[in-house]
């Protein structure tokens, strides 16, 4: 079962930065993508960004040209580096895994972090 290790979370006034870390393990061979989901309170799961292994990115409209996502293969560690941040990204963000097809990543179910918490005041 792989596992992700989210770091990084806080507390960011309007207009902020803020970078996310997500170290990965045990992850099974042929999952050819890695990204962010997040979830505000009391909504369900959206995407933010992802990014496969050959370098393509995919973001949601809400994020791009905010926010970047990059892979550290060496490290195993995926990022989130959060600019211009607004009260509307507030949400528990988790890394996940996932398929590459065509221009979008499809996670695997299932297999996402525990999640780490980012509030954003206004």
């Amino acid at each position: 079962q792989p596992q992700f290790m989210e770091s990084g979370g806080g507390s960011v006034q309007t207009g902020g930065s803020l970078r996310l870390s997500c170290l990965a393990s045990g992850v099974p061979d042929g999952y050819n993508c890695m990204g962010w989901l997040r979830q505000a309170p009391g909504k369900e799961f959206e995407e933010v960004g992802y990014i496969s292994t050959d370098g393509a990115e995919h973001y949601a409209d809400s994020v791009k040209g905010r926010f970047t996502v990059s892979l550290d293969n060496a490290r195993n560690t995926l990022y989130l580096d959060m600019k211009s941040v607004e009260p509307e990204d507030t949400g528990m963000y988790h890394c996940t895994v996932g398929d590459w097809a065509g221009d979008l990543c499809y996670p695997a179910a299932g297999y996402e972090g525990q999640g780490i918490r980012v509030t954003v005041s206004s």
